[in-house]
């Protein structure tokens, strides 16, 4: 379980403040995968790094009652003068890992080779994907942070991250950020709108996304084909 308790978090921008989370309290059951959406600049992002306990809000308090993943994404993160090698060693240290160990899951799932050695600086967007999806998903945590990171990479890329999070999600969870409503769909059962600074629960993610359309006046056109 992940708890919030009266979680407030804003931004001083020109225009006064940005109020993301205005006093909020929720529990989320990590027994089952929930999908979160909101409006573009609404602080999903920034609410997720909460949750990961990388941003502290202004005031309140954030209970996590499982072994958290980082915010899962592929833009920064690691930095570009590290080898592949470099990076995983560091991670392994940080979370009490073998890095041998996650060295083979990574090398397994990436398949960047004599590259492993280079700089991430070198790399292609595709082979930073399979980096950071492949390291990420070595490390075996109870709840994965995701991102809007779903839609990336080659239709290879995509059909084996798919197949590697259809095994892990048999013993673990996902908190997934998404605006493609087929991903909700497919992945969670339950869902979180986030609005005005305020978190809505929904049971069942299908009327997560029916309370999203209904208040903003938006069809988001899920596809039984996609489902």
């Amino acid at each position: 379980m992940v708890r919030l308790e009266e979680v407030y978090k804003y931004f001083k921008t020109t225009q006064g403040r940005k109020i993301i989370l205005d006093n909020v309290s929720l529990e989320l059951p990590t027994d089952r995968n929930i999908g979160f959406i909101g409006k573009n600049g609404a602080g999903k992002s920034t609410l997720v790094r909460i949750l990961a306990g990388s941003m502290a809000p202004n005031s309140g308090k954030v209970t996590r009652l499982v072994r958290m993943s980082w915010p899962l994404g592929f833009v920064g993160g690691f930095p570009n003068s590290s080898t592949a090698y470099d990076t995983i060693r560091f991670v392994s240290r940080i979370y009490g890992e073998d890095w041998r160990r996650i060295l083979e899951r990574v090398e397994e799932f990436a398949e960047l080779g004599d590259y492993l050695d280079m700089p991430i600086a070198t790399y292609s967007s595709g082979m930073r994907s399979r980096l950071v999806f492949g390291l990420s998903f070595a490390i075996d945590f109870e709840c994965y942070l995701m991102d809007e990171i779903l839609g990336v990479g080659d239709a290879r890329f995509r059909q084996r991250a798919d197949a590697l999070m259809t095994e892990r999600f048999k013993y673990s969870k996902m908190i997934l950020v998404s605006h493609n409503p087929n991903q909700l769909i497919k992945y969670c059962k339950s869902g979180v709108v986030l609005q005005n600074g305020k978190l809505t629960y929904f049971e069942d993610v299908r009327d997560a996304l029916k309370y999203y359309e209904q208040t903003n006046n938006v069809s988001l056109a899920a596809t039984s084909e996609e489902i």
